[in-house]
């Protein structure tokens, strides 16, 4: 069962410069609906068979009719795609930079790279790395999108580098959103509990220290098997960008 309250987060400043996003110069001479970072957690607290979940929930979610049709019903009819993963502060990578999707063969292509490409890093959690990454390569794409967004997927909380509120205001104040989906590990081995459970829950703290900017929002899911549905209706949202989208929407 769904729970659809919807909450929002605010945020704000950029460490030594600030880098506006909006003032990009385009490389194209088309523009794109959305520029899209995926900010991916493959940290130790993600095992091998959640990882492919993970990467398997990606492909049917940019396999998805609905994915597909929302691309297409926007102005532009075409967005643009980068994919980082995260672990420390000093593992994080852009394993796939910009791809414009614009139909099932191009968002197909896209999702061949990233279901090929292996797994990066398996250190803690610096999800403030993972954002400042997104943030540059929103900076440096050359691409003139009407939105930015930035998605970050993980399963705890940020326990290595800066302060993801930190990090979360700053990449606000360039002129993106940051939408969370956590993932709810409901049978944690004891020594990741306060990480993967804190106070709250794990879709609490993304709302409170994680998502930001305009209509922004976060999605919570209890096991990696949903992750894909869950990632579905996340880029359904995100590339729609309907009213009221400030929310917090648990679920199982």
């Amino acid at each position: 069962m769904q729970r659809i309250p919807w909450v929002p987060t605010g945020g704000i400043v950029l460490s030594g410069m600030v880098l506006s996003l909006l003032a990009v110069t385009p490389a194209h001479a088309d523009d794109v609906d959305v520029a899209l970072v995926l900010v991916t957690d493959v940290s130790r607290s993600v095992d091998d068979s959640e990882f492919k979940l993970e990467k398997d929930g990606y492909a049917a979610a940019f396999n998805d009719p609905k994915v597909l049709e929302a691309i297409k019903d926007g102005p532009n009819g075409k967005i643009a795609v980068a994919y980082v993963e995260f672990a420390s502060e000093f593992e994080v990578k852009p394993v796939l930079e910009w791809s414009v999707i614009r139909d099932k063969a191009s968002a197909q292509a896209f999702v061949s790279q990233l279901t090929k490409a292996p797994r990066s890093f398996w250190g803690r959690t610096a999800i403030g790395a993972g954002i400042d990454q997104a943030v540059q390569l929103l900076a440096e794409s050359g691409i003139a999108a009407q939105r930015h967004v930035i998605d970050v997927c993980g399963d705890g909380t940020n326990n290595a580098g800066r302060d993801v509120t930190d990090a979360r205001d700053d990449a606000v104040k360039a002129g993106a959103t940051i939408n969370g989906l956590a993932i709810v590990n409901d049978h944690p081995v004891s020594w990741t509990f306060a990480h993967v459970q804190p106070p709250g829950g794990l879709g609490k703290y993304y709302q409170e220290h994680v998502a930001g900017g305009p209509g922004n929002f976060v999605l919570e899911v209890h096991d990696f098997h949903a992750f894909g549905e869950a990632m579905t209706r996340k880029l359904v949202n995100e590339i729609a960008a309907g009213p009221a989208m400030n929310r917090f929407a648990g679920g199982r």
